[in-house]
């Protein structure tokens, strides 16, 4: 398979490039390296997978570009012709898009209209998408379902991706390009982003700074392990989806459609009260956690936890690594790249 991979550089692309070259795929990546954190640390990736692109003997090639350049994007896709895609390029963060509400409208949006129109003009095999657990928003019957509505979102970064999804069935659906939308739940492991929670506790914890509890700890939490994220991404890109011949206007499935659409949860479906996640942090590092508990955030919400029937029924995926091993090998792996 040949397979263009937007966000490559980025924690859940650098993952999924090494994991379709060790099993013998091309890759084109494409990333700008936004520094919305270290650089470092994506170049750092990119230079891994230059290296491991060599010992799978595959082609891998890199494009330093941003996805809402709509003078670079078509000749990209004109040069990725009938290749599949998975977009993972976005802006991320909850928090962020309250103070830079621009940069999700170039990214998300618009960088997501030129992926679009490159499948669309160029033959994409499959297009695969990265969505969010954010899109159930004020929903409060757990576990989310992708029955459910999601049209309530409480941050722009969560209406950002519900809108992915509408584009991407109106593409389907005119188009005929074939598309799976995976909403992802709070994904963590070795080579994660600073910006998240596991990344800013164990530095803290390391530190002996406190660390921001929001919600005063009550909140729970859908972590999945950037594995098992991985393993059902691939199965996914591995199958193009069909139209639902048995899909009803009057009595709509929202995780199908009478194009050849799909939107599935990929999360852990076993969510952690966020304070056992912070004992079992502690239990790794040897150290006590200095907590500083304050109100619930702007944009935030108190509970998340995936029903992942669907994806378990369509590709046999479950997830396999508990939280506390999780942890324990990004911790493994913080140190020794931090040298801590």
């Amino acid at each position: 398979m040949r397979v263009l991979v937007t966000g490559v550089a980025g924690f859940i692309g650098f993952h999924l490039a090494r994991r379709l070259m060790a099993r013998g795929d091309d890759v084109v990546g494409v990333d700008n390296l936004v520094p919305y954190y270290d650089p470092a640390l994506k170049k750092a990736r990119l230079a891994i997978l230059e290296q491991e692109a060599k010992q799978h003997g595959v082609e891998y090639r890199f494009e330093h570009l941003d996805i809402a350049d709509r003078v670079a994007m078509p000749k990209l896709f004109k040069a990725c012709a009938e290749m599949s895609v998975v977009n993972l390029a976005a802006q991320a963060g909850v928090r962020h898009s309250i103070e830079h509400p621009h940069d999700y409208i170039d990214a998300n949006l618009v960088g997501f209209m030129n992926v679009l129109e490159g499948c669309r003009h160029n033959g994409a095999a499959h297009l695969v998408y990265a969505s969010s657990s954010s899109v159930y928003g004020l929903n409060t019957k757990l576990p989310f379902s992708v029955e459910d509505s999601v049209d309530h979102p409480v941050s722009l970064y969560a209406a950002t991706k519900k809108a992915n999804e509408l584009m991407a069935h109106t593409y389907s659906h005119l188009y005929g390009i074939p598309t799976t939308g995976l909403r992802f739940f709070t994904v963590y492991g070795p080579w994660g982003r600073p910006d998240m929670a596991l990344f800013q506790f164990t530095k803290a914890i390391l530190a002996g700074q406190p660390i921001a509890v929001y919600n005063r700890g009550e909140m729970r939490r859908d972590f999945t392990y950037v594995d098992d994220i991985v393993n059902g991404l691939v199965r996914v890109l591995d199958r193009v989806p069909t139209r639902n011949e048995c899909w009803d206007g009057a009595h709509p499935d929202a995780g199908s459609s009478s194009a050849a659409y799909r939107v599935y949860n990929l999360g852990n479906g076993n969510p952690v009260e966020l304070l056992d996640f912070i004992r079992a942090i502690e239990t790794h590092l040897g150290k006590k956690a200095v907590l500083d508990l304050q109100p619930m955030q702007p944009g935030d919400v108190p509970a998340t936890a995936a029903n992942v029937d669907d994806l378990q029924r369509d590709f046999g995926w479950r997830p396999s690594t508990p939280v506390h091993e999780g942890i324990g090998k990004f911790i493994a792996w913080y140190r020794a790249w931090y040298k801590v």
